[in-house]
């Protein structure tokens, strides 16, 4: 998609502090992170949403999870992590392409979600 901030990212047109980099996946760190280490695994080809995952994103979706927890160890996060992917409007996604958050760095975690 021409305008998605993380293909322009991924196509070098704007910065991004790059954590990992191969053929199909980009690693990159959140520019508002919510803990002291906050990454985000993307898949290079643009596919907007978890809702639209299908059969043929199977390896490059298995490569981000095989990832994440590595890279989460490379930063330091060996005692736990935690990995979010908001999908849709309503799922609380900002950027519409696709991206795994992997949040860390803090004694504990608050709760993910507050009970209503």
């Amino acid at each position: 998609m021409e305008n998605c901030i993380f293909c322009r990212i991924i196509r070098g047109e704007i910065p991004g502090r790059r954590l990992y980099e191969d053929e199909d996946v980009i690693a990159i760190h959140d520019i508002h992170p919510v803990a002291p280490v906050h990454f985000m695994l993307i898949p290079k080809e643009h596919i907007e949403s978890m809702a639209h995952v299908g059969e043929k994103h199977r390896d490059v979706m298995g490569k981000i999870m095989v990832l994440a927890p590595k890279l989460a160890r490379e930063e330091g996060l060996a005692d736990g992590f935690r990995t979010i992917v908001n999908t849709g409007r309503i799922g609380g996604q900002e950027v519409m392409h696709l991206h795994l958050h992997v949040i860390g760095g803090k004694e504990r975690l608050p709760p993910m979600l507050v009970r209503i």
